[in-house]
């Protein structure tokens, strides 16, 4: 095998949550240009029905589901369309997840659960029902997309940066419990130019945000769904339980304090 060809998905079969827009839409594109069948869910149909739609018309294979993360009804229906479209599951994105600032002294415990199960239990649930089909394929790749937040200090990120932190750790420790047969590995973003962050940005933010980043710009969907093609492919086929940070060098919040 060529060094170019390592970064090929060809016969991998791909569940990418979260992939109607932003970072998981990129991700799933990615895999398709290298040649993975990709199961597009998401919790608005339309998104993934045209990240699908945009596949195919590129001459990938691609079918969109609906899926909330939370759902079990739902994340086994999405495993179970997946094999009924494609027969296998080789590679699973654990990429739907988020909140937003918090005061702990106002969030509930109720809330703050809930922000864990939707970044954490989430990616466990889909890992375990993913692994199994993973092994009778005799390969496998879990991916979890964490956060630059679960290890930085910084004030009023209580309930997302502690749920972070557990999916990072969690990598780490499926990794060993899966290995050799399933590779699973994260990567943590900085502040990437998304519809959902331009949204709440405002230009003086940015700008100060641009000049607290020593790379001195923000990332973009692209630089991550590169990064998560890397983790996928057989280029990093020794490579478990391990965090990439893709964050413009910064080590702590690059936010306007």
């Amino acid at each position: 095998m060529s060094l170019l060809d390592r970064f090929t998905l060809h016969d991998s079969v791909a569940i990418v949550t979260g992939a109607g827009r932003g970072i998981g839409r990129a991700i799933a594109l990615a895999y398709a240009e290298a040649g993975a069948r990709v199961v597009c869910a998401a919790r608005t149909r339309a998104d993934v029905e045209a990240v699908a739609a945009e596949i195919c018309a590129a001459g990938g294979e691609a079918i969109a589901v609906r899926c909330d993360v939370n759902d079990d009804g739902m994340r086994r229906a999405t495993v179970a369309a997946a094999l009924e479209a494609f027969g296998r599951i080789t590679h699973l994105v654990n990429n739907a997840g988020g909140a937003g600032p918090n005061d702990p002294l106002r969030m509930s415990v109720e809330e703050f659960e809930q922000v864990l199960r939707f970044n954490v239990g989430s990616a466990y649930a889909l890992t375990q029902l993913c692994v199994p089909h993973m092994r009778q394929a005799g390969a496998g790749n879990v991916l979890n997309i964490t956060s630059g937040a679960a290890r930085y200090a910084q004030p009023q990120f209580s309930a997302y940066g502690a749920a972070k932190a557990a999916l990072t750790q969690l990598t780490r420790l499926l990794a060993h419990d899966f290995a050799p047969t399933v590779r699973v590995n994260a990567i943590a973003p900085g502040p990437i130019l998304t519809d959902a962050l331009n949204r709440v940005m405002p230009e003086q933010m940015r700008a100060a945000m641009e000049r607290n980043t020593p790379m001195k710009c923000l990332g973009e969907v692209e630089d991550i769904a590169a990064a998560a093609l890397y983790l996928a492919t057989p280029a990093s086929r020794w490579v478990t339980g391990k965090i990439i940070e893709v964050d413009g060098g910064a080590e702590s919040s690059v936010w306007p304090g």
